[in-house]
């Protein structure tokens, strides 16, 4: 069965950094990719990044785009969140999940969280002075 466990959140001032991991089980490459997603108080839950189990191919959502840093390690079944200058709307619940399309052609395919089928617990991330 598929299990994933986030950890590595914490609080941080502005521009520090934090390293998310996903800690996964069960998973193949049918399912296609794993994501990070995120959820503030009041806001939707909206896509942070991805990567594709099959080639390796990440996306990201334009705030996130030359700070964060989504990669995976398969030797540990393990995706990573590199997440630096870091700032206060960046402060939300992550959470990782297995699944996403099987098509990434489409823009933005990526971040329908519909798509994924199995998710994590969540990690907190809070970003204050």
């Amino acid at each position: 069965q598929v299990q994933l466990v986030e950890s590595g959140g914490g609080s941080v001032q502005p521009g520090g950094s934090l390293r998310l991991s996903c800690a996964a089980s069960g998973i193949t490459l049918g399912h296609n990719a794993i994501g990070w997603f995120r959820q503030a108080p009041g806001k939707e839950r909206e896509g942070v990044a991805c990567i594709r189990l099959r080639n390796g191919r990440t996306y990201y959502a334009d705030s996130v785009k030359g700070r964060f840093t989504i990669s995976r390690d398969n030797a540990k079944n393990t995706v990573y969140l590199q997440m630096n200058s870091l700032n206060p709307e960046d402060t939300a619940l992550y959470y990782c999940a297995a699944g996403g399309p099987s098509d990434f052609a489409l823009p933005s395919r990526w971040s329908v969280k519909s798509d994924y089928g199995y998710w994590g617990q969540g990690t907190q991330v809070t970003v204050s002075s």
